[in-house]
């Protein structure tokens, strides 16, 4: 059963302190391991909140926002994943900091137990590459809040085995998510590689003076904030005409940007410092009270797009049981 399973979090900022709450959440035993001592404070702090919340919307019994900490354990080395179940890495995307840190991981626990990596643009095939046993290594790219969001893509690496693959989409959908394998693994996975593209002509747009950044912002939201959070691209085109996507194409397509250099506007905000509603500037201005607005109402979509997605979209769980495979 998952509440007797124990699952390792190396690395507790935002991403890594939610997966510890998801995790908790959904049954599992949790080490969380980081070496700066300032990190577990902060890490409580935000499990306690997650849990919290997600006991206002009826997710966990109450009970858990008093005993949660019966199923959590602080640790400041490694040595403590040694009996782990499965260990999720979620440190800084630095690939050598990464690195190094699954070869202490690989050199404690069981030869059959699966090391994750939480990134979002890191090759799963280049860094397994170094590992004794990189069959059991598999990404896991996460997103915030992880106590709320169904989205979790599951990559495998080139060498990522069967039963690793198996034994994390278990894992995921007995945690409320609705996760995605990505076979091929490729730079920035599914989600990053669609993004990047639409922020790329989002910014070409803007820079040949098409509209400014609120017109091109309120017609994206109007037209595809319609149907992107109920289905992807494939099937809306299917709901509205193949035919006609096809033709369109022939003409767009080659004025679309294909630049390969980050676009001016927005080296230029970097360059001066500008970090969106972390500094009170980017595309936008905001004061401390526009930028927590606007963080409540992503935090508050969530919720509500969740919802939607658990009523008409259940995930669907692998065939492969247990939800993690013994640790041998």
């Amino acid at each position: 059963m998952p509440d007797s399973q124990l699952i390792g979090v190396a690395g507790l900022g935002l991403l890594g302190r939610g997966i510890a709450a998801s995790l908790i959440a959904g049954g599992f035993r949790v080490i969380g391991f980081t070496r700066p001592d300032s990190g577990f404070a902060l890490a409580r702090e935000h499990i306690q909140s997650a849990i919290d919340e997600l006991v206002q919307h009826k997710v966990v019994p109450p009970k858990l926002a008093e005993t949660w900490r019966q199923f959590y354990v602080e640790a400041d080395s490694v040595q403590a994943f040694s009996d782990c179940d499965l260990v999720i890495e979620s440190i800084v995307e630095d690939f050598d900091a990464k690195r190094a840190l699954f070869k202490e991981i690989e050199s404690v626990v069981g030869p059959r137990v699966p090391i994750a990596t939480n990134t979002s643009a890191l090759t799963i095939t280049s860094l397994q590459r170094s590992l004794s046993q990189p069959g059991r290594f598999i990404g896991m790219h996460w997103a915030e809040p992880c106590h709320v969001t169904r989205f979790l893509e599951v990559i495998r690496g080139e060498q990522t085995d069967d039963a690793t693959a198996d034994a994390v989409m278990n894992l995921a959908v007995a945690l409320r998510k609705d996760p995605a394998m990505v076979r091929k693994d490729v730079n920035g996975f599914i989600v990053n590689r669609l993004g990047y593209a639409m922020y790329r002509e989002a910014c070409n747009l803007l820079e040949n003076g098409v509209a400014d950044a609120e017109t091109i912002d309120r017609a994206f939201r109007n037209a595809m904030g319609l149907w992107a959070t109920i289905v992807g691209p494939f099937r809306w085109m299917d709901m509205t005409g193949l035919r006609s996507y096809a033709a369109a194409m022939e003409h767009m397509l080659p004025t679309l940007s294909n630049e390969v250099q980050v676009p001016k506007v927005m080296r230029d905000l970097v360059a001066e410092g500008h970090n969106g509603i972390f500094t009170g500037r980017g595309f936008y201005d905001y004061t401390p009270e526009q930028a927590a607005y606007w963080q409540k109402l992503y935090h508050d979509q969530v919720w509500t797009v969740t919802r939607l997605h658990e009523r008409y979209f259940p995930a669907q769980a692998n065939s492969a049981k247990p939800f993690l495979p013994p640790k041998g």
